[in-house]
């Protein structure tokens, strides 16, 4: 009887690891990747054209930045905006849909400022060891 009480734990257990593996896999395939929000958060702090998010994403290449532009879109989070004329003109705008990823990254950014603090006191602490 107890085995059976714990093979049932441990298929819930299995149940809710795959929920949230699923979760995590559908959201990384949403933004997952090098730069994905890094252009997310360069368009919302107001690099509208292709050239501002290119120059502000540094290390970015034309052809990796118009592909992840292009999932953004599929994905929900960005419209391409073109304004017929001379010369032709072409903004990004983020989506309402967007703002579902405030959290994420305020989340990210203050790990990452603490991450970067860590590594920092780890390599000083090292190099005074020497």
């Amino acid at each position: 009887m107890s085995y059976e009480k714990n093979n049932i734990g441990n298929k819930a257990f299995t149940e809710e690891c795959h929920t949230v593996l699923n979760a995590v896999s559908d959201a990384l395939y949403a933004i997952g990747g090098k730069w994905k929000l890094m252009i997310i958060i360069a368009i919302a702090r107001g690099n509208k054209r292709f050239t501002e998010i290119q120059r502000q994403v540094s290390g970015i290449s034309a052809r990796v930045l118009s592909s992840e532009l292009k999932e953004l879109e599929m994905n929900g989070f960005l419209i391409k905006k073109v304004e017929n004329g001379y010369p032709v003109s072409i903004e990004y705008e983020l989506l309402p849909y967007s703002q579902t990823l405030e959290e994420v990254v305020n989340a990210m950014t203050k790990w990452g400022i603490q991450h970067r603090a860590k590594i920092k006191s780890e390599h000083s602490a090292q190099s005074s060891k020497k």
